[in-house]
């Protein structure tokens, strides 16, 4: 499961001004049209040519569970892309991105500090730029673990320094045992 990957999609999904199609039918037929071919839907969806076509006439309504989340991750995907670029383009230049969690939260610091981790809900709002080096991260196939860094990163930035204004000789924030995480645009 990759937490951060789909936190930031979801987010970016809030911004879709038209609902996906419902029926998998519909759902079948958007994929077709966007792949231009029954063969490549079957390949991604590890179905065969004949069943996607039998999806495409109605043949068959009713997915398997699996299947039918795979069908609606996979429309998800590839559902308003413009609309979908825009807010990321948004939150990446202007509006930022707010990150809510519930995680294990501690720091490196100097000895004498009270580094020690503790559980933490923070509501936390990143600037631009931490939008930006999300998205970009997650397009270029960064792995949640390097998506989990830059977050780590930008809260030790925003919430424990607050913009340089503190604990200034913070070295590294450690972001672990994540309870809870949820991205807004």
């Amino acid at each position: 499961m990759t937490m951060f990957g789909d936190g930031l999609d979801k987010a970016v999904q809030k911004a879709f001004t038209r609902a996906i199609p419902k029926s998998a039918g519909g759902q079948m037929r958007y994929l077709v049209k966007q792949l231009k071919g029954t063969k490549a839907v079957a390949q991604m969806l590890r179905i065969s040519q004949r069943t996607v076509e039998r999806y495409v006439k109605d043949q068959i309504k009713k997915p398997r569970k699996d299947l039918a989340a795979r069908l609606e991750a996979e429309v998800k995907k590839r559902w308003q892309p413009q609309i979908r670029a825009q807010a990321k383009k948004k939150a990446a230049t202007t509006g930022g991105i707010v990150i809510d969690t519930q995680a294990r939260l501690g720091y490196t610091a100097p000895i004498g500090s009270t580094d020690q981790d503790r559980l933490r809900h923070l509501t936390v709002a990143l600037p631009p730029q931490y939008a930006a080096r999300l998205f970009d991260a997650q397009e270029q196939g960064a792995t949640d673990q390097q998506l989990q860094e830059i977050a780590a990163e930008a809260l030790k930035e925003v919430y424990f320094q607050d913009g340089g204004r503190r604990a200034g000789s913070l070295e590294e924030v450690r972001f672990t045992d994540i309870e809870h995480l949820d991205f807004e645009l």
